[in-house]
């Protein structure tokens, strides 16, 4: 009954989403004083070396240290050079490092995450680190977490994972051990609920300042949803955390105590340190106290022609006693401690070169004497097989009518749609805010990253076309093609040979980059004409799709569009990628980390924009009030009991796989509800809630003809005293099979995998309960069930 309650208060609430008074969310608690870090989680032997370091300090050279600084690098803090502190060079992005050139492009967060693959996406981060390094870059401004994927228009989830928490918590888990072990610190953002782009910032209207949009969640969604991967970053030793641009109920992310000083140094043992955005700081000694321990880009700057909040500001505070010296020193103890511990004060790289070419800043000169050395080349052989192997695991095969896939050795084949071709504009796309510095958005040229700080400059792109012409050139086929949507559209085809090609290979493409978010989730340029003119003539069409997801496909049905693949975000390797998947090189394994609705109004869109809010003049009129509390993306649908396109871990192959044998062994009985409150707190959290209280276990079986890989996937349903979705997402894991054999999968249960929420309590309890268990390849193909209770 509380669960049908609690639906039919969001449908309500959706349906008077822009009426809402906002007062069933509290405002952000204070919670003071800023929690001092430790060397819990194995930092104890840097954290010697960070004291030692400190005490060496003058008051002004702490508040350099917590203050970014113009310089060659994205983000800079000043060296101390009587000290030998080269400074830290901080750079975009998750991805690749964007402010260099001789690096390589790696996929995109949402590419990983379809590919369901925790080593392959470990591997990502050691060699992304790898090139960081290399360019003597000691931060990583990724993973990214924020957005997680409230709105499937909202226009920064590519960078990310998935909307399912646990999905993301895992993923970005490797990500940050793959990016540290090659010595570089991870800085995971955005924290937190960072879900729109509209109105990330203040505006200005009629003189009147229009703040920031307001992100009310409450605090049980909080928890269950958006906090839970950053506990994963946490818990996997990320040096830092980027605090976002956006209001969290009332407060600025960059100030706000309870996120800041309460979830994440508090409740989750965070030891780092946490940054600001580029110019998300809107106070000093407030934003401080708060828990903000560097002050990103600083002041003086062309992006910030004012002082920064931070540098002689803290020094005149501490001096006048209304900042207090052991805040600072905690401040500048968090961000050594991880430079420390990752070994960067030994024999690390200078600074590339050619990195201020690129700059923020332009050429200089700088306030500090940052050292600089030779222009190098960062790529290895490996980084591009690895950018390959895993733009072909993210490729999920969504239809393939009559084994359509894989081609055989078609002589004659159709390459249409713009998204085939090289790039028309340029090697990057970088578009923020309106502002566009190499037109990412283009009409002609394949989409392989989005745009914004989130993106790179690639040393070359694979082409689908390029990589076609040389399948088809290695025996003997014939290749057509047409990449003008609008000479498609117009009659183009007619331009084809009279014999219709034996494939018709159309590629689309979606659009999205930071500053602004998706207007709708169809692939743009007049895609659905291209693909029915295309089926039109060609009864054998495949359809791939590149760039944002989702995306609804209204040409789907089309008995003439014979097999679908949702491509994303690949990288440099794109075309080779998606050339293995086709002629089946590589079976395709990719799963789908998000849901496809049959419509794009099917889904509710949780974007707060309107015509009436752009032109207010009332400073706190952008409210985002998440109604839909846990419900986004598959437990949305799952609640309405709606019909959907693809379905959340929906992937298909060109074997057949399994599933049996469950079994379920609960490993501790008679446990306490909740973990005990005397427990170490180390980084992730209460140590008791990663304590393996279950186990579920099942054999794996490729039943069909041909080598692949598929995932099994865990899915718990909680009794009603949980209030929670239908099912959620708690294991998966990727295994390899040959024809006709099986193996067996393990998935743990930790405490907090089988615990909720409890707002009274403030604490992860168990329920009493049975939990069902649900095993399958999909949020809607679970054949094995079971349940546990503990």
């Amino acid at each position: 009954m509380l669960r049908t309650l609690r639906l039919l208060g969001y449908v309500a609430a959706v349906t008077a989403q822009f009426n809402i008074s906002h007062t069933q969310y509290d405002t952000s608690p204070p919670v003071y004083p800023s929690p001092q870090t430790n060397g819990a989680g194995g930092w104890d032997a840097a954290l010697e070396k960070a004291q030692a370091f400190l005490a060496e300090l003058t008051l002004e050279e702490k508040a350099q240290m917590v203050t970014g600084t113009s310089g060659p690098c994205v983000g800079n803090i000043g060296p101390i050079e009587r000290l030998n502190f080269t400074g830290l060079c901080l750079h975009d992005g998750p991805l690749a490092i964007r402010q260099a050139i001789y690096v390589s492009v790696f996929s995109a967060g949402v590419s990983a995450a379809a590919s369901w693959d925790r080593p392959l996406v470990r591997q990502r981060g050691v060699y992304i680190g790898a090139e960081f390094k290399g360019k003597g870059s000691h931060v990583a401004l990724g993973p990214v977490i924020g957005a997680l994927g409230r709105s499937p228009f909202a226009g920064r989830n590519w960078e990310g994972f998935s909307p399912d928490a646990y999905l993301s918590g895992v993923l970005v888990e490797e990500t940050v051990h793959g990016i540290q072990s090659a010595g570089v610190q991870a800085c995971t953002k955005h924290y937190i609920v960072n879900e729109q782009e509209m109105q990330r910032n203040p505006s200005v209207v009629n003189g009147t300042t229009i703040e920031a949009i307001s992100s009310n969640v409450d605090d049980k969604t909080m928890h269950e949803t958006y906090l839970w991967p950053f506990a994963n970053a946490v818990r996997a030793g990320t040096s830092a955390i980027m605090c976002s641009y956006q209001r969290i109920n009332g407060s600025y992310g960059c100030q706000n105590s309870k996120t800041i000083n309460g979830l994440l140094k508090d409740e989750l043992g965070f030891k780092g340190y946490v940054m600001s955005d580029w110019l998300a700081t809107h106070s000093g000694i407030a934003s401080i106290e708060a828990g903000l321990d560097m002050n990103m880009p600083g002041g003086l700057n062309f992006l910030s022609p004012t002082p920064s909040f931070f540098g002689g500001n803290v020094t005149t505070a501490v001096n006048n006693g209304s900042l207090a010296l052991d805040r600072v020193n905690d401040m500048v103890l968090r961000i050594l401690t991880p430079y420390f511990h990752l070994h960067q004060d030994v024999d690390f790289p200078p600074v590339d070169g050619y990195t201020p070419r690129l700059g923020f800043f332009g050429p200089g000169p700088y306030p500090y004497n940052f050292t600089l050395g030779p222009i190098v080349d960062v790529r290895q052989e490996q980084h591009a097989q690895l950018i390959r192997d895993l733009g072909a695991a993210g490729t999920v095969l969504l239809k393939n009518t009559n084994r359509t896939l894989p081609l055989k050795a078609p002589k004659n084949i159709g390459v249409l749609g713009n998204d085939a071709a090289d790039f028309s504009k340029g090697q990057c796309s970088l578009v923020i805010s309106g502002t566009n510095l190499g037109d990412g958005d283009y009409n002609i040229g394949t989409l392989a990253v989005g745009g914004g700080s989130g993106t790179g400059r690639f040393p070359y792109l694979v082409s689908p076309l390029e990589a076609i012409k040389t399948r088809g050139r290695s025996y003997g086929g014939t290749v057509q093609y047409i990449t003008d949507n609008d000479y498609i559209v117009q009659g183009g085809l007619a331009a084809l040979a009279p014999v219709p090609p034996d494939v018709c290979i159309v590629f689309l493409k979606s659009w999205a980059s930071e500053g602004n978010d998706r207007s709708t989730l169809i692939a743009e340029w007049n895609s659905t004409a291209v693909v029915n003119q295309t089926a039109a003539i060609c009864n054998n069409t495949v359809v791939v799709l590149h760039g944002a997801a989702p995306n609804t496909m209204p040409w789907r049905n089309n008995p003439n569009v014979t097999a679908i693949l949702a491509a994303h975000m690949p990288g440099q390797e794109s075309g080779n990628s998606i050339v293995d998947i086709l002629w089946g090189d590589v079976n395709p394994s990719g799963r789908l980390p998000y849901t496809i609705a049959n419509e794009e109004t099917d889904y509710a869109k949780n974007l707060i924009n309107s015509t009436e809010l752009v032109t207010t003049t009332d400073p706190n009129a952008w409210q985002a009030d998440f109604v839909e509390n846990n419900l986004i993306d598959y437990k949305e649908f799952d609640a309405l009991n709606v019909s959907v396109a693809f379905e959340f871990g929906f992937g298909l192959s060109y074997t057949t796989f399994n599933v049996s044998n469950l079994q379920i062994e609960v490993s501790a009985s008679n446990v306490s509800r909740t973990p005990n409150p005397a427990a170490p707190i180390q980084p992730g959290g209460n140590v008791e809630l990663w304590a393996t209280l279950a186990t579920v276990s099942v054999t794996v079986s490729n039943t069909g003809s041909l080598s692949g890989a598929t995932v099994p996937q865990l899915y718990l349903s909680y009794p009603e005293e949980a209030d929670a979705p239908v099912r959620s997402l708690r294991g998966f894991e990727k295994i390899a099979l040959s024809a006709g054999t099986s193996g067996t999968l393990n998935f743990p249960l930790t405490r907090r995998d089988l615990s909720y929420w409890d707002t009274t309590t403030q604490q992860w309890a168990l329920p009493t309960g049975d939990i069902r268990v649900y095993v399958g390849f999909s949020s809607r193909n679970l054949p094995l069930q079971g349940s546990l209770t503990v």
